[in-house]
């Protein structure tokens, strides 16, 4: 037990310090996640042996992660799973689970017929939506039309290889599977129908809920937690991963309040960011053995690219394929197909899974939640060069820079900026030219250019004082 509070303490202590190392970086280019593994791998038992991983320690892990994927699950919408992008989305992760397999096969390290070559092949089609949400909200892009996208195809990139783990890895029979998964399934179904006719009839049990959210008794944070250790028990009672019960909870929440809850949602981060979804990739770091990735870097970096390849690909060709999405630059569809490129949380479910079925060593399991890791730090950081790149004039930026290379950072800034309003002025080009015709003697690229300044006018008339007009009334 003493061992237990002093890793516990720890752990505390390298989540409090970790925002401030992420925020002493001028413009936050590092996550604050890629600090907690960092910081969880040196106080883990490879490296100073601060941290002990025991039963206790694990427990909270897993609910750490139960909290990562409820948030994920809620946060989610519907349409992004069922409109014409996520339906894009799930195309396009198929295509991606095919090639991974394919890539297995041709691996000799693994095999395509074992769990540890079926957990390698849903590893490298996993997006980690739930750690992605956080950081586009930081970064102010989840409402844009880039977020959007990352959603709609990240958030199967989560979903999908939840149940194919649930299919593919389980060890009975694959009728079983399907009977447990289609009964589990049921059973969700069930908890959603129940309190939302409640709420619906407005019974007794439901406004007691209500009318004590905010007193010491705290009944809604008290009742979305019994959802989430519920569903997860559940869960664990099939012998399913936990993941599939904590994403069930999210959805089920979201079901239940489609409006949303301002104040649960406040409680509900406040209990899993400040507690248990740091301490979650804390132990996660801790996990990763050092040495096995020094023993092996080639399946570290051969991962990582392989990532790429299964990934980032085929969703930077669906994007550009798509009749919603053919329109963007190369450097927008670059930025969702990098933040979709991002694994970490189910690669470490995947491989738990193969290393308790003994189908996997844990050295190996370590390189590969390390490739996961990596990829929280390198991906979002390209992504936010390619973001701040979109739409932007680059070889008058690249002048620019040269000249001043100190300004690198407000010039891109600058020059996407009026990269977006020349953007928005093709749009509405298009639709005048129909309607009156396209100014004559002029280019595409001038009509462009004099309608971005007209509107910059036009916004610096609006901003001036309106003087009326007429003499001037004098005192007699």
């Amino acid at each position: 037990m003493t061992v237990d509070f002093i890793s516990l303490a720890v752990i505390t202590l390298a989540a409090f310090l970790c925002p401030l190392f992420a925020a002493a970086i001028p413009g936050k280019p590092i996550s604050e996640t890629v600090f907690l593994l960092i910081v969880g791998m040196v106080c883990g038992p490879h490296v100073l042996g601060l941290v002990t991983l025991s039963d206790s320690v694990d427990l909270l892990s897993e609910l750490g992660l139960a909290f990562l994927f409820l948030l994920a699950g809620y946060e989610i919408d519907p349409k992004s799973i069922i409109g014409p992008d996520g339906k894009r989305g799930l195309a396009t992760w198929c295509i991606s689970i095919l090639a991974a397999f394919g890539v297995v096969m041709l691996w000799p390290a693994f095999s395509v017929n074992h769990i540890d070559g079926i957990a390698v092949a849903i590893a490298l089609t996993t997006t980690a939506i739930g750690t992605l949400l956080p950081i586009l909200e930081e970064r102010e892009i989840l409402p844009t039309r880039i977020g959007q996208a990352v959603v709609a195809y990240g958030t199967w990139g989560e979903l999908a290889p939840v149940l194919a783990m649930t299919l593919l890895l389980s060890t009975r029979a694959e009728w079983r599977t399907i009977l447990v998964l289609v009964v589990f399934l049921a059973l969700a179904v069930l908890v959603a129908v129940v309190p939302k006719r409640a709420r619906d009839a407005g019974g007794r049990v439901f406004r007691f809920v209500q009318n004590n959210a905010e007193t010491n008794s705290q009944m809604l944070v008290r009742t979305v937690t019994m959802l989430l250790v519920g569903l997860t028990a559940l869960a664990e009672i099939f012998d399913l991963d936990i993941v599939l019960g904590a994403f069930a909870a999210g959805f089920i929440l979201r079901y239940v309040i489609p409006e949303g809850s301002e104040a649960m949602e406040g409680k509900l981060r406040a209990i899993g960011y400040g507690f248990f979804i740091p301490l979650f990739f804390i132990v996660s770091g801790a996990k990763i053995d050092v040495t096995a990735i020094v023993a092996n870097p080639v399946l570290l970096v051969v991962f990582i690219g392989l990532l790429l390849v299964v990934r980032a690909l085929p969703i930077y060709l669906s994007l550009t394929t798509s009749a919603t999405t053919r329109d963007m630059d190369v450097n927008e569809k670059l930025t969702i197909a990098l933040y979709c490129t991002t694994a970490l949380p189910l690669i470490v479910a995947v491989t738990t899974v193969a290393v308790n079925a003994e189908a996997m060593t844990q050295a190996t399991s370590s390189v590969l939640v390390a490739a996961g890791g990596i990829t929280v730090l390198i991906m979002p950081l390209l992504a936010s060069l390619t973001f701040r790149a979109a739409n932007a004039d680059l070889t008058e930026a690249a002048r620019e820079i040269k000249k001043d290379p100190h300004r690198t950072a407000q010039i891109l800034r600058q020059h996407r900026k009026l990269g977006q309003q020349r953007h928005q002025a093709a749009k509405r080009a298009k639709t005048e030219d129909k309607q009156h015709g396209a100014v004559p003697g002029l280019t595409q690229e001038e009509s462009l250019t004099l309608e971005v300044n007209e509107s910059g006018k036009r916004k610096e008339h609006a901003k001036r004082p309106v003087r009326h007009r007429g003499k001037a009334k004098t005192k007699r």
